[in-house]
C-alpha cells in the first residue's frame, strides 16, 4: 500500500472508531432490538420474531404516522425557505461592516432553549394570548384555535427551524454574482425575471442545504410537537417516545426509530443526487 494511502488511512481511522462506537454499535442494537418482543410490563422476552414488523405493516396507523410526520416536516420546510430565503438573501448583500451584526441577530434565538420558545409560542398562539386577542380586536368574534393542534406545531418549528435555514441559505449562496444581475438588468429583464432565471439558479446549492437540514430537524423533533400538539398530533418522534417511556414498548420504538432513520437517509440520498445535477 502506497505511503500516501496508509497515511490517509491512519487520519480516516479515529472518525471511523468514533463513528463505530457512537453511531452504528447502537444503531445495530436498535435493529437487533426491534426483532424481540416486550411483555406488557416492559420486560423484553428475548428470541427473535418478525412480529414487531409485522404489526407495524399491518397497521394503517403507522402508515398514517409516517405519512403524517413526512408531510408536516416538508410543509415546515417549505415555509421555513419561505421565511428565511428572504432575510438571507438580504443579509447576502449587505455590507461587510453589517452582516456580521445581523448574522448574530438571526442566530440569536439559539441562545435560548427550545423548550422555553415553546412555552413562549404556546402563551402567544393561546386562547388569551397576542394573536387571539388581535383577532379579535379586528372584529372576529371566535378566533381559530391555534394550539394543541398542527397548525401551532407547523407555526412553532417554522420559527425554531429559521436560523438553521438562514445560515445554512447564506453557507450555500457563493455562487451569487451581483454583475449577472446588472447584466440581465441591462438587456431589458424585469426584477423578477432575475430573480427567476438568475438568483434562484445560482442560489439552489444553498436552498437545497437549507431544505435537508430543515427536513431532519423536523423530522426528528419531539419537544416542540409534544407541548405545542398536546398529545394530539401524532408525529414519529413522540410516538417513538409514548412507545420507549409509556407503554415500554421498547421493540416498536425501536423500530420506529429505523424508520426514522430510513427517511433520512432517503433524504440524504435525494439530496446527493439533485447536487449532482446542478453541479
Amino acid at each position: 500500500m502506497p505511503i500516501a494511502s496508509r497515511l490517509a488511512l491512519a487520519l480516516l481511522l479515529p472518525a471511523l472508531l468514533v463513528n463505530l462506537a457512537v453511531f452504528l454499535v447502537p444503531m445495530g442494537n436498535l435493529a437487533l432490538l426491534s426483532f424481540q418482543q416486550a411483555s406488557a410490563g416492559g420486560a423484553l422476552l428475548g428470541g427473535f420474531t418478525f412480529a414487531t414488523w409485522a404489526k407495524m405493516f399491518g397497521d394503517v396507523f403507522y402508515a398514517e404516522l409516517v405519512l403524517d410526520s413526512v408531510t408536516i416536516a416538508l410543509s415546515i420546510t417549505a415555509l421555513t425557505l419561505l421565511c428565511a430565503y428572504p432575510i438571507a438573501l438580504f443579509i447576502y448583500r449587505t455590507p461587510e461592516r453589517w452582516k456580521n451584526l445581523l448574522i448574530v441577530a438571526c442566530v440569536s434565538p439559539l441562545l435560548v432553549s427550545a423548550v422555553v420558545r415553546t412555552y413562549g409560542w404556546m402563551v402567544i398562539l393561546g386562547d388569551g394570548g397576542l394573536v387571539a386577542s388581535i383577532l379579535r380586536g379586528l372584529g372576529m368574534v371566535k378566533p381559530p384555535r391555534m394550539v394543541f393542534n398542527t397548525t401551532g406545531v407547523v407555526i412553532g418549528l417554522v420559527e425554531i427551524l429559521m436560523p438553521y435555514m438562514i445560515l445554512a441559505l447564506i453557507a450555500g449562496f457563493g455562487r451569487l454574482n451581483a454583475s449577472l444581475e446588472e447584466a440581465a438588468a441591462s438587456l431589458g429583464a424585469r426584477p423578477f425575471t432575475v430573480f427567476r432565471r438568475i438568483v434562484v439558479p445560482l442560489t439552489l446549492p444553498g436552498i437545497m442545504l437549507g431544505c435537508l437540514l430543515a427536513f431532519v430537524l423536523a423530522v426528528s423533533s419531539f419537544i416542540t410537537p409534544k407541548l405545542l400538539g398536546g398529545g394530539r398530533v401524532f408525529l414519529l418522534a413522540t410516538e417513538i417516545y409514548d412507545q420507549a417511556i409509556v407503554t415500554l414498548n421498547w421493540p416498536v420504538a425501536a423500530a420506529l426509530s429505523l424508520v426514522v432513520l430510513v427517511i433520512f437517509g432517503i433524504a440524504l440520498l435525494l439530496y446527493g443526487r439533485l447536487s449532482r445535477a446542478i453541479a
